[in-house]
């Protein structure tokens, strides 16, 4: 079955209620909606095929690298979870978010390690926590998150492209 893409502002008014329907990943959210809903929110358009995009669309999700500087645990979290504040350069400062990584990483050795992440995204009120960007990572077989790897130090706040 093939869905229709939504223009911008009927996506804004969808996002709007998976937000409210208060999931922290929006995955159970989102199994109460339409399957178009389902595959705007996965990229998928048929099984099997991602939504096309132009270079333009691209360039609007802004990725940043950032070093991490702080990493507490956040026990009132509903899945196992980290608050890590991540420093993006001068231009974007220090952000706050929290991060479903506890599989992988251990609070000691998280700061200073550097990390990729949406920043144009606006804050989530997590619980009690408002997160301001989003670390990217990769499910493993478990559907755990492997964070991005930056192999080499760049500079905070360099762009991804």
């Amino acid at each position: 079955m093939k869905s229709r893409i939504l223009r911008p502002p009927d996506q804004l008014r969808l996002f709007a209620m998976i937000n409210k329907a208060g999931s922290s990943t929006n995955e159970p959210a989102l199994q109460h909606f339409h399957p178009v809903i389902e595959s705007l929110a996965t990229g998928e358009t048929e099984p099997g095929r991602s939504v096309t995009i132009d270079f333009n669309d691209f360039l609007k999700v802004d990725i940043r690298v950032g070093t991490i500087v702080d990493a507490e645990a956040y026990p009132e979290a509903r899945r196992p979870a980290y608050k890590l504040r991540v420093n993006f350069g001068n231009e974007i400062g220090v952000k706050k978010t929290s991060a479903q990584i506890t599989r992988y990483y251990d609070l000691q050795t998280l700061p200073g390690r550097q990390v990729a992440a949406v920043v144009n995204f606006p804050p989530k009120q997590i619980g009690k926590f408002m997160s301001e960007v989003l670390v990217l990572g990769f499910p493993d077989a478990d559907g755990e998150v492997v964070m991005v790897a930056i192999d080499h130090p760049v500079p905070n706040g360099g762009r991804l492209f």
